[in-house]
């Protein structure tokens, strides 16, 4: 049946968007894939964990997808999402945490980018009873992260997960501990979210380092609060 002039078949008309949208989105999703690459090439993640997420305006954003090998990962694999959880790359299957990566891109709404890894330091003190990471021995270690969060246990891909950290992220963290599963930071741009989960993990390294044998020397009150207050 031929349809009237200047209409399409739902079906054209759905494959036109989705061409539309992956052209569109072409070099934000080169730098998701990128960065996805990046955590598993320095160890912070495994092939198969961790996601990406970037706001691309003010309804959409790019996830990474389930199931896929994250150290191979090229940008014709990364979703496109609305903030209200519709999947506008029907061929891909988008994160099952996805629901959590949209929660926090709605509450946030001073941030872009949200990177969820499981790096094995950092990841060790989501499963023990301190659950601090020291973020007052080294001064870059404080001015990147502050004072890292706690989300507490969720099954992950729920929506308690996301409200969990919701609720941890409020205010200005940009850093949380999620208890028996891994961490995830947050940031303006991807970099400035990645390399916050580089510092963290330097610190929770050297958070065990401190413990083991050596009588640490923190940062005093004084200090800390000249760093914490440039970034107010």
């Amino acid at each position: 049946m031929s349809l009237p002039c200047g209409l399409q078949s739902p079906l054209k008309f759905c494959v036109s968007v989705n061409m539309v949208i992956a052209v569109e989105y072409q070099k934000e999703r080169k730098q998701v894939a990128a960065i996805m690459r990046r955590l598993y090439r320095q160890g912070l993640t495994t092939c198969s964990g961790g996601n990406i997420s970037l706001r691309v305006d003010d309804d959409r954003f790019l996830i990474t997808p389930s199931t896929l090998d994250k150290g191979k990962i090229n940008y014709r694999q990364i979703a496109v999402m609305t903030l209200s959880g519709e999947n506008l790359s029907p061929g891909l299957k988008p994160s099952i945490e996805a629901d959590m990566h949209q929660r926090i891109l709605r509450y946030r709404k001073d941030i872009n980018a949200v990177v969820h890894a499981h790096p094995k330091h950092a990841s060790f003190f989501t499963a023990t009873e301190t659950r601090k990471i020291r973020t007052d021995l080294l001064a870059e270690a404080r001015f990147v992260l502050g004072e890292p969060a706690f989300a507490p246990y969720a099954l992950m891909g729920t929506p308690e997960l996301g409200k969990n950290l919701e609720y941890a992220l409020a205010g200005r963290a940009c850093v949380a501990l999620l208890e028996n599963h891994g961490v995830l930071t947050i940031g303006k741009t991807l970099l400035e979210a990645f390399d916050r989960i580089e510092v963290l993990e330097a610190a929770a390294e050297i958070t065990l380092m401190a413990g083991c044998s050596v009588k640490p020397s923190p940062l005093d009150d004084r200090r800390l609060s000249e760093i914490d207050a440039m970034n107010s």
